[in-house]
């Protein structure tokens, strides 16, 4: 797939992973479309640097642990655009704590958003896609190391985008469609800073003894996505400073 000229749907694109990922996608020459849920303010400032590089932008106000969000956002993608080439599943959220004190609400906002979401958009999106699309789903460290207590549902809901992704690659390769998960270490981020109150141990888990940037995660979704990767599928790869070395 030629990179320039495709279309792009990153969700949860208004900061941190999904905003380098968007930013990231448009300088190879892709249009784009972010979803957000909240920060009107922070989506429309995405868009304005996406248009400041020249491609065509979109926000898209979507909840991606909602039944209907994740095949909304893809339509009005399409609707957009034209087509729909790449799907970056981002959004997601955490929820931490002991075992016992997740309450059956937190369960279904985790596996809503985390596990659901990325399905739905995933099916939607394939619906629209030709030869030569991308799925690139975002999941965690954590699925391949927890490093203490109070990750249970977190790791679980990450861990399942590793059976998801296997399933897609195989079930859609005859159609030229891959699917490639990114396991991101800790990443300076609005929820997780780098200077934040437990950002040393997490520093003190990689190999390189510190925090990511948002911008090195979206290397290597761009890789995922460009023409190079045309023979990626399946795969997962971490980008974590050797977290789980």
């Amino acid at each position: 797939m030629n990179s320039v000229n495709s279309v792009a749907l990153v969700t949860g694109g208004s900061r941190g992973i999904g905003a380098a990922t968007a930013l990231r996608l448009a300088r190879d020459g892709m249009d784009v479309a972010i979803t957000y849920t909240r920060d009107a303010e922070a989506a429309a400032g995405v868009v304005g640097k996406i248009e400041a590089l020249g491609r065509r932008a979109l926000s898209v106000r979507s909840d991606a642990g909602s039944p209907d969000g994740p095949g909304t956002a893809v339509e009005e993608t399409v609707r957009a655009f034209g087509r729909l080439d790449v799907v970056v599943n981002n959004a997601g959220v955490g929820v931490l704590g002991p075992v016992e004190s997740l309450a059956p609400a937190d369960v279904d906002r985790v596996l809503d958003i985390n596990v659901r979401g990325v399905f739905l958009t995933s099916r939607a999106a394939v619906g629209r896609m030709a030869r030569g699309g991308r799925i690139i789903t975002i999941g965690s460290c954590m699925t391949q190391r927890v490093p203490g207590p109070g990750g249970t549902l977190y790791a679980m809901s990450k861990a399942s985008l590793t059976g998801l992704t296997k399933a897609l690659a195989r079930e859609l390769g005859e159609r030229g469609i891959t699917a490639n998960l990114v396991h991101p270490g800790p990443v300076d981020t609005d929820m997780n800073p780098a200077d934040g109150p437990h950002a040393g141990p997490q520093a003190a888990t990689t190999a390189l003894g510190r925090f990511g940037a948002p911008d090195e995660v979206a290397s290597m979704v761009s890789f995922l996505a460009g023409p190079d990767a045309a023979y990626v599928t399946g795969g997962e790869f971490s980008v974590d400073g050797g977290y789980a070395a």
